[in-house]
């Protein structure tokens, strides 16, 4: 396919109105989620993710300075 290939141009057109359309259905579906008839995977979801969580040595402030700083190094003046 080239750049002026009408298909290329045509299948693009499509898959952003289905993005559109998808993403719509996505946020209806969570929007309809009800939370009381899963309960039981929820919790199955949580003690998975528990059971393999590994402490952070630190609470992120450390790191989030550095890119702070890194930010005000790259700011023009």
């Amino acid at each position: 396919m080239t750049d002026h290939d009408p298909n290329l141009k045509r299948w693009v057109e499509t898959w952003k109105q289905a993005g559109a359309r998808l993403e719509a259905i996505e946020r209806q579906r969570l929007r309809n989620y009800c939370y009381e008839d899963h309960a039981a995977e929820i919790d199955e979801l949580l003690e998975i993710a528990y059971r393999f969580a590994r402490p952070r040595p630190t609470n992120g402030l450390v790191e989030q300075q550095r890119w702070f700083a890194k930010l005000r190094e790259q700011k023009p003046e």
